[in-house]
């Protein structure tokens, strides 16, 4: 029985790890909340160090450190002295490419708790977040400052690594001003003008998104080229714009109002105008390695966040055909990004 347990054919070795997967997840979002990276030098720490910060026993923590060690996020060079690996190292905050904030969003307690709802969400079509709170997720953030702030923290490191990837991706030199449609805080549309000089921006958001908009533009040296604009994009949206750029928002809703979303920016954009969508593209399905990213994943993501989808080509052409526009090009930005540029004009 023993030998069995331990002689597992491939089959079984690709499956349990996605049995365990809720344990390992559990192990690092603990790790995550007790800053474990952070308190880890980088000669490596004593476990009794890092458990009298944590006000844990010794012992129990030597118990998730090992843990840790055998998913490969930390090592124990000598017994009872943890240090952390390249892959560990993700989860610092003053590492340049960390992952923390992000991590913090997708590990947090409810997160898993609108998971749960999954079967649910599949039968109904309502959001997890919807099932358990009876509100939307949007109503969440804006009633709670520690959820809005993981929330806005966790999705800010997507916007930050495609905003930095953006200029080299698409020309913007065409345009003297943009409007970011739903941009939230403003991290994209000041990376846009920081790197591109010539142009003028608009940020458009609800006014709790647009909350700490002010900060983030004058972080970024380009207050003066932004106007910063609050409503809902279900109404209207400014006009004044050749490129309306709008990210990460019309897969948090459903068809009907992605194309009124898109009907809104339609009524503004001038006749030689762009529309930017940055969104993922979802592809024909097939085994990954990498399934933790994989876009069909992020898709049930979106149903159980928001009641929301990702959309194939051809589903991004039909809705901006409904809404008159006529889709030009769908670029792929890096893999790790899970991203495209999808660009049309008016029909």
């Amino acid at each position: 029985m023993t030998e069995s347990i331990y002689s597992l054919t491939k089959a079984q070795e690709r499956l349990l790890p996605l049995l365990n997967g809720a344990m390992i997840t559990q192990v690092v979002a603990v790790a995550v909340r007790l800053e474990l990276a952070n308190a880890i030098a980088e000669e490596g720490t004593h476990v009794d160090v890092l458990a009298e910060g944590c006000d844990l026993p010794p012992a129990r923590l030597t118990r998730l450190m090992r843990a840790l060690v055998g998913l490969g996020l930390c090592t124990e060079p000598e017994p009872g002295r943890f240090g952390l690996t390249e892959v560990g190292s993700l989860l610092r905050t003053d590492n340049p490419d960390s992952l923390r904030d992000y991590a913090k969003l997708i590990v947090a307690p409810t997160t898993h708790e609108y998971w749960a709802q999954l079967e649910t969400s599949l039968r109904t079509g309502r959001a997890g977040v919807e099932l358990v709170t009876g509100k939307s997720v949007f109503e969440v953030i804006a009633d709670d400052p520690e959820v809005a702030a993981t929330f806005n923290e966790g999705m800010g490191y997507v916007t930050k690594e495609t905003a930095k990837l953006l200029p080299e991706y698409y020309d913007f030199s065409r345009f003297r001003t943009v409007a970011d449609i739903g941009g939230r805080g403003g991290i994209l549309i000041s990376t846009v003008l920081a790197a591109c000089p010539h142009l003028k921006g608009i940020l458009f958001d609800t006014v709790e998104g647009i909350s700490q908009a002010n900060k983030i533009v004058g972080a970024a040296g380009v207050s003066r080229r932004c106007t910063i604009t609050s409503g809902s994009f279900f109404d209207a949206v400014p006009a004044g714009a050749e490129l309306y750029m709008i990210k990460s928002v019309l897969h948090d809703w459903d068809d009907d109002d992605a194309i009124t979303i898109l009907r809104r920016c339609r009524e503004v954009i001038p006749a030689d105008g762009r529309l930017l969508i940055i969104d993922p593209v979802l592809t024909a399905t097939s085994a990954s390695a990498n399934f933790a990213m994989h876009p069909y994943l992020v898709d049930l993501h979106q149903l159980i966040v928001a009641g929301g989808k990702e959309r194939t080509r051809a589903e991004w052409e039909h809705l901006c055909a409904e809404a008159q526009f006529e889709l030009l090009e769908v670029r792929t930005l890096p893999a790790h990004l899970d991203v495209s540029l999808i660009e049309a004009k008016p029909a």
